[in-house]
């Protein structure tokens, strides 16, 4: 199957910053066969896009995730110790292996609408989410989680342990889903467990990813208990290598930064979910100048509320640009690259996807500049960053198939998604209801007919 990307402004986020105006793309199956200026005379092909004038880049690459918490959004935004308070309890009563299932298919469908192309994930029944990548076609590094607490899908502590290594056994060398390990956080798990869970990464040539430097409390423990920084800590643990993909390292030292770079530690920054909760501003500059991998990241749309990059991209320059006090660092074209090509630097994948390259796997997106908000488009990469939003994406191909086009999914129907998923959450609405999440959510559950009393 051959396709055809005519007409477009291609950004392709290689090493050079290529830019070809009026361009092309071309695929052969699944993957970019050639690109370049338009000319008269284009390469033949089965389908044939018009780009119309719209922007062609890599797809996004959402380095941080927990795709599966879809029908906690909008639960509780506003209370303090939210985590533990609300969410932790509403896991473990309410989230079962089919609703990960239908909140995945919903989260993916919103993800790939906003050309979004790859994601990192970490949950409960990840072999679900696994398959929901399989379905839709999205491009998926999935981590079942570990923690030493009962979980959802495991009665005794730690018992993610051996489901992720099943995991990865299984689904290993898939050609969309690629298996890793997710020890939750620095602080829900014991030293010897970490080490486990970075051992099975080595074992199986794959990624560990986890939750460090997210909190203040989470500072405190280890300084009072360990005398050191959370880094510190994994540090002389022996968890701080190549392998290691650290989400949020909000509150860093400089001896933090020195020991993530020395470690060849990557990073995921999630400015929404870090800037709503009040965490702060992680040091991204300083990560940068280091050589430290920086991609960028939702979180779980239960902390973030949008699982789009267009979002994290533009909150991304607000906030970095306020802590440094200079309208001109990280200017659009460097915060678009974090989008797409550090993204998948971080994640170990920049040899296969994060660039549009000849050889390279044809994740595409096209977005159109004909909408009110897109005109005039001065600078391709300003337009993505300050005026964009997911509902300017047309088009997005994931390893060559066409999975959007029009704004629609072209092989799924997200109403039935939605519905079928709105159906399956009375419980996580009474559990709401139970540990008082809020007088709306009573009002929505007995508008349904569910028996909350």
């Amino acid at each position: 199957m051959k396709t055809l990307i005519r007409n477009a402004t291609v950004l392709t986020m290689d090493k050079e910053m290529h830019i070809y105006s009026p361009g092309y793309v071309l695929t052969v199956d699944e993957t970019i066969k050639e690109l370049g200026y338009e000319s008269a005379a284009l390469p033949d092909a089965d389908e044939v896009i018009d780009a119309g004038g719209g922007i062609v880049l890599p797809g996004f690459i959402n380095t941080h995730c927990h795709v599966p918490m879809m029908p906690f959004r909008s639960l509780g935004d506003d209370c303090p110790d939210r985590l533990r308070r609300f969410l932790f309890p509403l896991e473990n009563e309410a989230m079962t292996k089919k609703l990960v299932k239908l909140s995945s298919r919903y989260g993916i469908s919103e993800m790939l609408l906003a050309g979004v192309t790859a994601f990192t994930d970490m949950y409960y029944y990840e072999e679900e989410v696994a398959k929901a990548c399989e379905e839709l076609g999205i491009r998926g590094v999935l981590g079942e989680t570990v923690i030493g607490q009962k979980t959802c899908d495991s009665e005794e502590p730690y018992g993610g342990l051996g489901l992720a290594e099943a995991f990865i056994k299984e689904w290993k060398g898939h050609e969309l889903v690629t298996p890793i390990i997710a020890p939750h956080a620095t602080n829900t798990n014991s030293p010897q467990m970490l080490k486990k869970a970075y051992d099975i990464a080595e074992k199986y040539d794959t990624l560990c990813t986890l939750h460090a430097s997210e909190m203040d409390y989470e500072l405190t423990y280890f300084q009072e208990k360990y005398g050191r920084t959370p880094i510190e800590f994994l540090e002389a643990t022996g968890v701080l290598g190549s392998r290691l993909l650290a989400a949020h390292c909000i509150h860093l030292t400089k001896e933090d930064i020195r020991l993530l770079a020395a470690g060849r530690v990557s990073v995921s920054h999630c400015i929404g979910s870090n800037t709503k909760a009040g965490k702060g501003v992680a040091p991204v500059r300083e990560l940068l100048e280091a050589g430290i991998p920086v991609g960028l990241g939702t979180d779980g749309a239960s902390s973030g509320n949008t699982l789009d990059l267009f979002m994290q991209m533009r909150l991304f320059a607000s906030f970095h640009k306020t802590v440094n006090h200079d309208r001109s660092v990280f200017p659009a074209k460097e915060i678009v690259r974090l989008a797409t090509c550090e993204g998948a630097k971080a994640l170990h994948m920049e040899k296969t996807v994060g660039s549009l390259e000849p050889g390279k796997k044809a994740d595409i997106i096209l977005v159109e500049t004909d909408s009110v908000n897109m005109f005039p488009c001065y600078d391709p990469y300003s337009a993505l960053v300050y005026s964009a939003n997911p509902s300017n994406v047309d088009t997005v191909l994931v390893n060559g198939r066409i999975l959007v086009r029009g704004k629609k999914l072209r092989h799924a129907d997200l109403r039935c998604i939605r519905e079928e998923l709105d159906d399956a959450m009375g419980g996580v609405e009474r559990c709401a209801v139970k540990h008082d999440v809020g007088g709306a959510v009573a009002a929505v559950a007995a508008d349904k007919g569910f028996n909350i009393g």
